[in-house]
């Protein structure tokens, strides 16, 4: 058995090949922010979104 694949490690490997390409070909995008924004305000608003993503995940689970 130690030379054989399984299914899974074929499907790891062609996620990472894939990935990998689009990353080369299409670059990997990075958020600017504008910069009147204060680094602060970047941080409550990621805060707010993570509180939000919370609430929203406990609704889901309570139904």
């Amino acid at each position: 058995m130690k030379g054989e694949t399984t299914m899974e490690d074929n499907g790891k490997g062609i996620k990472e090949a894939l990935t990998s390409t689009c990353q080369e070909v299409l670059d990997l995008k990075k958020h600017h922010h504008k910069e009147w924004i204060s680094i602060e305000t970047l941080d409550k608003i990621k805060e707010r979104k993570n509180k939000k993503a919370a609430i929203n995940n406990s609704r889901i689970q309570a139904e």
